[in-house]
C-alpha cells in the first residue's frame, strides 16, 4: 500500500494547471522570425496599396457597377476597409494556418515536443496553451492590417465618413465600429482554417505539412462554393459566408448572413479543435 502511494505522490509544488504558461509560451511565439516576418508582411500591405493608387492613378471599376475598391481613396476608413476586402479571401489566411499549424508539429519537428510532455506537461494543457495562443495572433495579426491602414489611408486620404458604394455615407464613429465587427466576423469565419491548421498539427511532424494543408483544404472550399451546381449545399460551406461582412458597410446593417456564416464556422471549428484534443491524448509521442 505504501508503494502505491509513493507512486502516485508528485513532485512539491507541482500544479498541472501552472505548466506551460501563456505568457511563457506567447513570448516563445512572439520571438520566432515566422511571427515577426507575417506581421511584417501584414504592416506593409496597406503603404503598397497606397503607392499602387499613387502610381496608378484612384480605382476605377471600369464598368456599371460600383464596388467598395472604388471608394478606397474616400477616406481613411475606406481604405481600411479595402484592405480587408482584399486581404479576407487568401491574405489573411496565410497567419491562421501558420499559427495554429506550426504549433504542435514544429515542436515534434525540433524533437522537442516529448521533453515538453515528459516536464510534465499534460497534454490537454501543452494544446491548450498553443491553441490559445496561436488563435490570440491570428487575431492580433487580422487587427494589425486595418489599424496599419486607418492610420496610413489617413494619412494619404484624409479622415472622414466611411462613403458607401451605392451612395451615402456611414459617420466616422459608426464606421468605426462597423470595422471592429468586420475584424471579428472576419475572425470567426477564419477559425475553420485555424481548426483544421490545429489539427493536422497534432497528425504531423512536419509544421510545413499543416500549414500547407490547412491552406489547400480552405482554397479547396473556395472552389466548391464557386461551383453553382452544388446549389444551397454551398450554404453549409463556410467559404460561401466569408464575404457576408459587407452587409455591414450599408446604413442599416443586414445580420442574418453574417450570424449564419458564423454558426457555420464555429460548429466546424468546435469539431475540428475537439479531433484534436481527442487525437493528441492517445497518440503515441516519440519526437
Amino acid at each position: 500500500m505504501s508503494t502505491l502511494t509513493e507512486r502516485t505522490e508528485v513532485a512539491s509544488g507541482y500544479r498541472a494547471g501552472r505548466t506551460l504558461p501563456l505568457r511563457v509560451e506567447l513570448i516563445r511565439q512572439l520571438k520566432r522570425r515566422r511571427t515577426l516576418v507575417m506581421f511584417g508582411i501584414l504592416a506593409v500591405l496597406p503603404f503598397v496599396l497606397v503607392a499602387a493608387f499613387a502610381i496608378g492613378g484612384e480605382p476605377d471599376g471600369g464598368g456599371n457597377r460600383i464596388t467598395l475598391m472604388d471608394t478606397a481613396t474616400a477616406s481613411g476608413a475606406n481604405f481600411a476597409a479595402v484592405n480587408l476586402f482584399v486581404s479576407a479571401g487568401f491574405l489573411l489566411v496565410i497567419p491562421v494556418a501558420l499559427f495554429c499549424g506550426d504549433t504542435v508539429a514544429s515542436e515534434a519537428g525540433w524533437s522537442s515536443l516529448r521533453y515538453l510532455l515528459a516536464a510534465p506537461v499534460p497534454r490537454a494543457r501543452l494544446l491548450w496553451s498553443k491553441l490559445v495562443v496561436g488563435l490570440g495572433l491570428s487575431l492580433a495579426a487580422m487587427i494589425l492590417l486595418p489599424v496599419v491602414a486607418l492610420a496610413v489611408g489617413t494619412a494619404a486620404y484624409g479622415w472622414g465618413p466611411l462613403q458607401i458604394p451605392t451612395g451615402g455615407s456611414i459617420d466616422t464613429g459608426t464606421a468605426a465600429q462597423r470595422l471592429v465587427v468586420i475584424v471579428a466576423f472576419i475572425f470567426v469565419s477564419q477559425l475553420v482554417t485555424a481548426g483544421l491548421a490545429f489539427w493536422l498539427s497534432t497528425k504531423t511532424d512536419a509544421a510545413l505539412g499543416a500549414v500547407g494543408g490547412a491552406v489547400g483544404l480552405t482554397i479547396v472550399g473556395n472552389v466548391l462554393d464557386a461551383v453553382t451546381a452544388l446549389g444551397d449545399w454551398r450554404h453549409f460551406l463556410p467559404a460561401h459566408w466569408q464575404f457576408a461582412w459587407a452587409d455591414a458597410v450599408q446604413p442599416t446593417p443586414e445580420w442574418s448572413g453574417m450570424i449564419q456564416g458564423a454558426a457555420i464556422s464555429i460548429t466546424y471549428a468546435l469539431v475540428l479543435f475537439a479531433l484534436a484534443f481527442r487525437g493528441f491524448a492517445r497518440k503515441d509521442v516519440v519526437s
